[in-house]
């Protein structure tokens, strides 16, 4: 099941589990549109990966299985995988 990491790693916006504009990769790095478009290019500098759209999960599902508390966030910002 899917975390749904509550913020961007790169800025630390909140994304909460309901939010469209939520990317992640493969590995649920989750990073805001902005982020992904602007910065990153659609690849995740963690693996390299490519960020799609977060997919969403019904209100009645968040209640039983909420999204994740824990954030991970990077002070220093991201760039680019190489």
């Amino acid at each position: 099941m899917l975390q749904m990491r509550p913020g961007c790693e790169c800025c630390d916006r909140d994304l909460p589990p309901d939010s469209a504009d939520a990317r992640i990769c493969s590995f649920e790095c989750t990073f805001c549109s902005d982020c992904s478009n602007r910065r990153l290019a659609g690849t995740c500098p963690n693996c390299g990966g490519e960020l799609l759209s977060r997919p969403s999960r019904s209100a009645a599902k968040l209640e039983k299985y909420p999204g994740s508390t824990t954030r991970v966030f990077k002070p220093e910002g991201c760039a680019a995988a190489t």
